[in-house]
């Protein structure tokens, strides 16, 4: 008797919005500002190359998509394409990194709706999404396209005032393009640090290729709804980022802890409906990416590279139940304990790596050499960036990848086709 398998309930629009969520999410409210700080006056050269980046993994993912349509993303892919262990390390980067992206968007609802409350509001958040993600994937696809177009709407209202504003004076005196940041690094360096802090926050779309064994046509719908998604994102973040640049200025931006609440302050734009679309943003990114990390876990059970009660599917919900709740409770703990800086720099390293895997899979496939050109781009972009980070947030990266090593020197199962 074959286990059973996943619902295919999901369409282009459901997958679009997933994506979307996962990107325009808190990254947009909280990621330009520690950017700004690297990169400077070139911050948008910075954000430049996160999108160059992100495109190639987009390429790269859509076409292992199309080939592999199935959950577990760049796993499925390394393990077909490169061999397990590669497989595993994939996947191992995904989980780990993207449970503590996880925790950093729990805790970003918890900064923007109680400071004082910061943890238990962002437990008890990943407690209620968990929840949701249990109940099924279509109601959360549902809440998914809601939360997206809701914080969409909210941006592009900043975005017209910002640019129709008097407060809006730097874009006269070079403030979005010109002038430095005192005690920023600035250079090629800080450019590709601001790249891979902004790359976190673009790096949502991989949440559709762990979709694959729920959309429909999986094989049409995949490449497009993520090339949808980023196109949109893509789009969001500059309007916002030169907006941004516009009111605040440089060095305004550099040093605003929350600089898209900061714009609105200074234009008169309601604060609160910011603060609202913050926290709707980091949900909605939330619950894209739990629900993206217990596909990934429930693709690693199968294989026994997890615990195989993992890979349990409820019979009724058709859903990954043991996984999901797994996932909810690792998330809640890091969202109980972990620092907000920490979790989204080791993140940043993780989610790079397993991108890298990606890329090094794409060029695996038949193509000319001209094909090659954009994963071979991609591989170089990711592995250059996330060396770029933080020392602290490179240390700890290559330990965890040090341990998942280990693991699958234990854990490996038997080739199925040997």
């Amino acid at each position: 008797m074959s286990a059973p398998e996943l619902r295919r309930s999901l369409g282009l629009g459901d997958a679009v919005a997933v994506g979307l969520s996962a990107m325009i999410g808190a990254g947009v409210f909280a990621a330009l500002g520690p950017a700004a700080a690297a990169a400077g006056s070139a911050l948008l050269a910075g954000l430049a190359i996160a999108a160059l980046i992100a495109y190639c993994n987009a390429s790269s993912s859509a076409r292992l998509a199309a080939v592999y349509p199935q959950s577990g993303g760049t796993y499925v892919y390394g393990r077909e394409r490169l061999g397990p262990f590669w497989g595993h390390l994939a996947g191992w980067s995904f989980v780990v990194g993207k449970s503590a992206s996880c925790a950093a968007m729990a805790l970003t609802v918890g900064h923007y709706a109680w400071p004082q409350y910061a943890n238990a509001v962002a437990v008890a958040a990943v407690i209620a999404l968990t929840a949701l993600n249990v109940l099924g994937v279509e109601r959360s696809a549902r809440v998914a396209k809601i939360a997206a177009a809701l914080v969409v709407a909210v941006l592009v209202a900043l975005v017209v005032a910002a640019l129709t504003s008097a407060a809006a004076s730097h874009v006269a005196d070079g403030g979005v393009f010109g002038g430095g940041v005192a005690g920023g690094s600035g250079g090629v360096f800080g450019v590709l640090q601001a790249a891979g802090l902004l790359f976190f926050a673009f790096a949502g779309y991989a949440r559709i290729a762990t979709l694959g064994e729920e959309v429909r046509e999986p094989q049409r719908t995949l490449p497009r709804a993520i090339f949808i998604a980023l196109a949109i994102t893509l789009v969001v973040y500059l309007l916002v980022a030169v907006s941004l640049l516009a009111v605040l200025g440089v060095s305004g931006l550099a040093g605003a802890p929350a600089p898209v609440a900061d714009a609105a302050r200074a234009i008169g734009f309601p604060v609160p409906v910011i603060t609202v679309a913050a926290c709707i943003a980091a949900l909605g990114s939330l619950l894209a990416l739990v629900l993206g990390v217990s596909r990934t876990t429930l693709a690693m059970a199968r294989d026994g590279h997890l615990p195989r009660a993992l890979a349990v599917i409820d019979e009724r919900r058709r859903v990954p139940v043991r996984a999901e709740l797994a996932v909810g409770v690792v998330v809640a703990v890091a969202a109980a304990m972990v620092d907000l800086r920490a979790a989204i720099g080791f993140s940043s390293f993780a989610v790079l790596v397993y991108y890298a895997v990606a890329n090094a899979s794409a060029w695996t496939l038949r193509a000319s050499w001209s094909g090659r050109v954009v994963p071979a781009v991609g591989l170089a972009g990711c592995l250059l960036v996330a060396l770029s980070l933080p020392t602290g947030s490179v240390a700890v990266g290559v330990m965890v990848l040090a341990v998942g090593a280990l693991a699958y020197s234990v854990t490996r199962a038997p080739d199925p086709g040997a």
